[in-house]
């Protein structure tokens, strides 16, 4: 096979190659502060990229990744380049902001199979846009693809400025993506959720602000993620001015663009969940994978800085799982169901499910008896959007698109008792001493805030024990209304708007907790790198009581114990 190079932003670099076999997310994996991964999980664990030739086969995880490969790029501390094996677009994103917008150009390339397993093994690459030079290895480099789009005369007039220069800047960014994409053409949403209000980094807020300053408004509905803190009581929580101010910024930079402040990582749970079907655009990544795996509606996994510039022109490339074929499953993972488990089974499936499929869409078989419900499905969705870019997946005799014909050269594989054991001690790695509860990653839902009270009731939480639950406005009305929220701060449970674990910071995070315990696979991942801490990981009933003694488990639960034949 002939090796090739395709340009997909086109520029020159030069750096040592920093090649790993994994996918990482920026976002969670990479501390903007200093370019060093932080993801314990990762094999470059502790490595720097700037200054490298990144390879990887794409990213995976959260869409919030572009915004920390901008921030990266306007402090001086991103790779010299990016080169994956396969389609990407949450980086690609980041890189095309930051030349677009800001004139901080980042080559990215995409190289086949012998062309990318020849250049990992070389020391150092030399890019321009024709080529890669590597030692004695000269790969020739494609310009990147250029946007045969079919533009509706809505779409020229937004270009040409006709509803100002914000939504112009928005949709050249939307028909390059569109380019990389693939796409002929673009489609209407009739909505979006935007994820790059989390101030993951200054990056965030300057590109907000500058869209701002351009006079944005949204066209459609638009939901907000999470945002990094309590919008409207993080001075007396004592979170520091220099992170909380901008912070807010941020957020209400996005409600002055139209956009609603909903501040949920689970606008599934909201009144406005879209219908099967729907073409909409929403950015986070558990939200994009339950949208299109249980509610059956349609969006790409958009990059933060995507989804507001869809929701300023209401239109989306019409690529990936916008169309029908590729939401057809690409692998078919066979899982050996145990006897008797429990709620911490689905995300610690839905995280192996990540991990067997990083880069398509698989299904699964073997889960239909377990009869898994709402929050099942939630906890499974954003654990396997924390472990593969693929933006669904599919349940056999669960989910709505299940009986899609497979793709032609998809796959089998088998995920046994034994995997599951070895995947639950990679999660479940702290101490037997925890000082902290995290509930709501994602949101929790007023489902789970009831099963927390109950399980509560009547038992004394340890004095120094936090336990803290996360949760959207809207959860948190319906639980006062209900007295939920009452019997869980009657148990000393501290309930928190607005915020996330994923973008919790100190002091709301607790400063003197040292270990922690959550039901979330998602957080279990992201945790070590985001908090320093250690974490350890059970059902809803062991973080109870954990919150309860001040210990963990030691044990694996019984579901998951191999039996002796």
């Amino acid at each position: 096979m002939t090796a090739i190079a395709q340009g997909i932003l086109a520029g020159e670099a030069e750096g040592p190659i920093l090649a790993s076999p994994d996918a990482l997310s920026f976002w969670g994996g990479v501390d903007p502060a200093t370019g060093c991964v932080i993801d314990v999980h990762h094999p470059l664990h502790g490595a720097c990229l700037t200054g490298a030739v990144l390879m990887m086969p794409s990213s995976r995880g959260s869409c919030t990744g572009s915004g920390v490969l901008l921030d990266l790029a306007l402090t001086g501390r991103a790779p010299a380049a990016l080169i994956f094996r396969e389609a990407e677009d949450v980086l690609t994103l980041g890189a095309l902001i930051a030349a677009e917008m800001f004139g901080k150009a980042l080559p990215v390339l995409r190289l086949n199979a012998p062309a990318y397993d020849a250049l990992a093994t070389s020391g150092h690459a030399q890019i321009t846009p024709t080529g890669i030079r590597a030692g004695g290895l000269v790969i020739p480099v494609s310009p990147p693809a250029t946007a045969r789009l079919d533009l509706s005369n809505a779409d020229h007039a937004i270009l040409a400025g006709a509803n100002g220069e914000a939504a112009a800047q928005a949709m050249r960014i939307i028909c390059a993506m569109a380019a990389n994409q693939g796409a002929t053409r673009l489609v209407d949403v009739t909505q979006a959720h935007i994820d790059g209000c989390i101030y993951a980094s200054p990056a965030n807020l300057t590109f907000a602000d500058k869209m701002a300053s351009l006079g944005a408004q949204v066209v459609v509905p638009t939901t907000m993620n999470a945002i990094s803190v309590d919008h409207a009581n993080w001075r007396a929580q004592g979170v520091p001015p220099q992170f909380g101010g901008p912070a807010q910024r941020l957020a209400d930079a996005y409600v002055r663009m139209g956009c609603q402040p909903t501040f949920t990582c689970s606008p599934y749970l909201l009144d406005t969940a879209p219908k099967a079907g729907e073409a909409i655009a929403w950015a986070e990544s558990n939200a994009v994978v339950y949208a299109n795996s249980v509610l059956a509606a349609r969006t790409a996994k958009h990059p933060d800085f995507l989804d507001l510039c869809i929701a300023l022109t209401g239109r989306a490339p019409l690529a990936g799982v916008y169309l029908d074929e590729p939401r057809r499953p690409a692998r078919v993972i066979e899982i050996d169901l145990p006897d008797g488990i429990d709620d911490a089974f689905w995300p610690l499936i839905g995280y192996m499910a990540g991990k067997a499929a990083p880069d398509r869409i698989p299904l699964l078989r073997g889960l239909s008896s377990a009869a898994p419900d709402r929050d099942d499905l939630k906890a499974l969705c954003a654990a396997f959007g924390t472990t593969s870019a693929a933006p669904m997946l599919h349940i056999e005799g669960v989910t709505p698109e299940a009986a899609l014909p497979l793709q032609a050269d998809a796959d089998t594989l088998r995920l046994t008792l034994a995997d599951m054991g070895a995947a639950w001690a990679a999660l479940d790695q702290g101490p037997a001493e925890v000082d902290l509860v995290a509930i709501g990653s994602p949101h929790a839902s007023l489902a789970e805030c009831r099963r927390l009270a109950a399980a509560l009731t009547g038992r004394n939480r340890h004095p120094e024990v936090a336990v803290i639950v996360t949760a959207g406005a809207a959860t948190i009305a319906q639980a006062r209304a209900d007295g939920t929220l009452g019997l869980l701060q009657a148990a000393g449970v501290e309930v928190l708007p607005d915020l996330c674990w994923c973008s919790i910071s100190e002091p709301v995070f607790p400063s003197k907790a040292r270990a922690l315990m959550t039901n979330s696979g998602k957080y279990a991942h992201y945790g070590p790198g985001l908090s320093g801490r250690a974490v350890r990981f059970g059902n809803l009933a062991a973080c109870v009581e954990a919150a309860v003694t001040g210990r963990a488990r030691q044990a694996p639960p019984d579901w998951l114990q191999l039996r002796q034949s």
